[in-house]
């Protein structure tokens, strides 16, 4: 007897019951602007490409894109964090009102940027745009003692209450750090809810997460050791980073190869790589990631589930330009092409 269709199933349910779940961010905040021209010409004054500007735009990138495909899949998500003072800090909060997203818990900060990744994209008016170069123009990570971290922690604590989970995305900026989350976790306001954690850094110090979804490079350089393609490193990493930090499930991501989830008491569980492995841009992916695992996790989902409909997600995400997200019809359209590819 064929099990797919009845796992088929209960992921749809799990996905359709989103638009009851809500989620709160605490995430460093962060714009990735594109910048599009075409090449004209070679430079007279150096060996470099002349583009002829076409057009920019800019999207929620860093814990603001977790907080934008959180949106597209129906949940209620409520942001903690800060932007600047500046256009592109407007910009950020613009698009997420954009997606019905409430932006009462998002600081400007007088005299602080909003950290930006500008991506310069190059290609003739009938051919793909290459990516030839990044500019990155970094806000200075907040320090402890900072003034608006008090706030961040009341709002969190609030949001929390009315929460069924709580997602960090840390990418090294000050608003979202084991500190804030000790503060937060203090008063109660998460027990028994998921925490989930991505942090490009310091993976490791997060006690009291209750989930991970780390990338490989990131376990690598967390732990100090190479996995390669070697699975037993790998189980024994993810092993030891489940000890260390006390979790109760990991999901390690491991590009081309799919993932892997990790569950106490329970066998590995390896996940192909969804759809086509001839990626287009993975900007992104693992906001995507974290964002559906959340979300499936929060409405009530197992480890083996939740990472099952990240997987998805991620395999649709990836084969879209720039940073993009995944909407809740794709991804019942992937569990409904999963299920017949595998009925086959």
């Amino acid at each position: 007897m064929n099990r797919h269709p009845k796992n088929s199933e209960r992921w749809k349910k799990i996905v359709q019951s989103f638009s009851e779940v809500s989620i709160t961010v605490l995430a460093d905040l962060v714009a990735d602007e594109f910048v599009f021209g075409e090449i004209a010409r070679v430079s007279r004054e150096a060996p470099v490409l002349i583009l002829k500007h076409r057009e920019s735009t800019v999207l929620p990138g860093g814990g603001a894109n977790a907080v934008m495909n959180l949106a597209s899949l129906g949940v209620n998500v409520l942001p903690v964090g800060v932007v600047g003072d500046d256009e592109v800090g407007s910009l950020l909060l613009e698009r997420m009102r954009e997606k019905k997203v409430s932006t009462s818990g998002i600081q400007r900060l007088k005299g602080h940027i909003t950290t930006t990744k500008s991506r310069i994209l190059a290609g003739m008016s009938h051919t793909s745009r290459q990516q030839v170069v990044r500019v990155d123009r970094e806000a200075e990570p907040l320090d402890d003692m900072h003034p608006a971290l008090l706030n961040l922690v009341n709002t969190a604590r609030e949001y929390a209450t009315a929460s069924d989970a709580l997602l960090i995305s840390d990418y090294g900026y000050g608003a979202a750090t084991p500190r804030l989350l000790a503060f937060v976790k203090s008063n109660g306001c998460l027990e028994n809810k998921p925490i989930t954690v991505d942090s490009r850094y310091r993976i490791l110090q997060y006690e009291g997460a209750t989930a991970a979804t780390p990338n490989e490079p990131e376990v690598e350089e967390a732990l100090g050791i190479r996995i390669g393609h070697d699975d037993e490193k790998l189980f024994s990493a993810a092993k030891r980073m489940m000890t260390e930090m006390a979790l109760e499930s990991l999901v390690i991501t491991r590009g081309r190869d799919g993932m892997v989830a990790f569950e106490k008491d329970a066998a590995p569980l390896t996940i192909p790589i969804y759809g086509s492995d001839q990626v287009v841009d993975v900007t992104g992916a693992g906001d995507t990631v974290i964002a559906t695992f959340t979300a499936a996790l929060a409405a009530g989902a197992d480890t083996a589930s939740a990472a099952r409909l990240a997987n998805f997600a991620g395999g649709i995400v990836v084969m879209k330009r720039g940073t993009a997200t995944v909407s809740r019809k794709e991804l019942l359209a992937a569990i409904d092409q999963y299920s017949a590819t595998v009925s086959a």
